[in-house]
């Protein structure tokens, strides 16, 4: 892997409404790469991206926006070690926010448009603040692409199939990609750019995929390098062996309330603190059909099974020394 390369992606501060320093980066490392490319940008300022000539495309996607409490100090470093890579600034002793959530996957990009001939790429704006850019994409532009990819997901091992029980991809597409044989597992996740691209109609299989990036949105965010490398060579495994198209027409999902709860405990298993105004916020476009006073419902429930879960608890340790 282009070290070099993935650092300078870290030391470029673009939080969300503020990429221009990304695109202009991107712009200038793309005109030197070899090879037939055009760099082209919408109104809302993301970049599509096409080398060479083919009747139907590999496409790979990713947002170069990036979520962090503090912008870098003037002295940060990506740092890296033997086994990870994180921010740092030594004038003020702190871990800073990498952004590997998803210049990890800015990276995996440039690194398939620089090594295939033929290729479609897409760079969103402001995907953390709503997929605002991918809201606005040029749909034609994926007229001829034979499946989409995201690689922006942390972890090493999910595999995005499902968003909010909206499906993404075929089944035909998940025997072609065979995740096992790559240690991926079908997961269903949040709301990232490729489900904003299915709800403006894309009519091909995409997929979200684990690239090696944990503690996202802190100061203490990391990237474990071989889980970035397990997902760029899975990335290209797809992109050399699925040659065909995979078509995919999104479904109206079915919703079951009762798993749409349970994965809402599991996010305030995480977090208790979060008030039902807060999960409606941040999390309305992955459950549509909730309204505010179901998540005030959920909450009132949850803390209502909590408190009394850890009474039971208390009350049985209690017993145990009674006894």
């Amino acid at each position: 892997m282009n070290m070099q390369l993935l650092k300078k992606l870290y030391s470029i501060y673009s939080p969300s409404g503020k990429e221009r320093k990304m695109i202009k980066f991107l712009c200038s490392y793309i005109k030197q790469l070899p090879g037939d490319i055009s760099v082209l940008k919408d109104e809302f300022g993301n970049l599509y991206v096409i080398k060479g000539e083919s009747e139907t495309y590999p496409c790979l996607v990713s947002h170069i926006d990036q979520v962090s409490h503090c912008s870098h100090s003037k002295d940060f470093k990506a740092v890296e070690t033997r086994d990870i890579i994180f921010g740092y600034s030594p004038k003020n002793r702190r871990f800073e926010n990498l952004g590997a959530d998803d210049k990890n996957g800015v990276f995996i990009c440039l690194e398939c448009l620089r090594k295939y001939d033929s290729i479609k790429i897409v760079f969103f704006r402001e995907e953390e603040t709503g997929c605002k850019g991918s809201s606005e994409t040029v749909m034609s532009f994926f007229d001829d692409v034979r499946f989409v990819i995201q690689p922006d997901r942390k972890g090493n091992s999910d595999l995005i199939t499902s968003i909010g029980y909206s499906g993404l991809c075929s089944e035909e597409f998940i025997e072609a990609i065979e995740p096992e044989k790559w240690n991926y597992k079908e997961e269903n996740g949040l709301m990232t750019d490729v489900l904003a691209l299915k709800e403006k109609g894309l009519g091909v299989s995409c997929i979200n995929v684990s690239c090696g990036y944990y503690n996202s949105h802190t100061d203490e965010e990391i990237t474990v390098k071989k889980d970035l490398l397990k997902c760029l060579l899975f990335v290209e495994h797809i992109i050399e062996d699925c040659s065909g198209v995979y078509p995919h027409v999104q479904e109206e999902p079915y919703f079951n309330h009762y798993e749409f709860e349970d994965e809402i405990y599991d996010i305030l298993n995480n977090d208790p603190t979060l008030r039902a105004e807060d999960l409606y916020d941040m999390y309305s476009t992955n459950f549509p059909h909730l309204k505010l006073e179901d998540y005030r419902r959920i909450c009132e429930d949850y803390r209502m099974l909590w408190y009394d879960d850890e009474l039971n608890k208390s009350g049985y340790e209690n017993e145990k020394i009674l006894s």
